[in-house]
């Protein structure tokens, strides 16, 4: 389980250092593709292939299951982390998130989400104000 928020900066190269406390869920591979809500997501790999089960459940008859599956397939990369517990984020994804130099690194409990920071605050800022009415919403889930 991924929780938590980690401010990091985006090295020259383009390579992002994962916190500490994620790396070890990451060992056995990961996966970073286009997100939602303008960052990126960064999946273990044995969680991405769950994902890409369901998502071939989709019926490929339906235009949104299929811009849906394309816009996460199109966009992602495996990805490995180095000795030092970095990951190269490739130009198309870091054009696509907006990820310049400042970034925070957030679990999002099965995935990491990787964001540019100003988007983060600006996001952040925008949910927070309306954390009472976004669960009020979601109290028919039972959450």
């Amino acid at each position: 389980m991924f929780i938590g928020q980690y401010e990091h900066h985006l090295e020259e190269k383009g390579r992002l250092s994962v916190p500490k406390k994620f790396r070890s869920q990451l060992e056995n591979g990961a996966v970073l593709s286009q997100g939602l809500d303008g960052c990126l997501f960064l999946y273990p790999k044995d969680v991405w292939d769950r994902l890409v089960a369901k998502l071939n459940q989709l019926p490929l008859t339906q235009a949104d299951a299929r811009s849906f599956t394309r816009s996460l397939s199109f966009g992602a990369t495996e990805v490995e982390i180095d000795h030092l517990g970095r990951i190269l984020i490739p130009d198309y994804l870091k054009n696509f998130a907006g990820v310049k130099t400042d970034c925070v690194v957030a679990g999002s409990l099965d995935r990491i989400e990787i964001w540019d920071k100003q988007r983060f605050d600006l996001y952040s800022a925008r949910i927070n104000s309306k954390r009472e009415e976004i669960a009020e919403k979601l109290s028919s889930t039972g959450i």
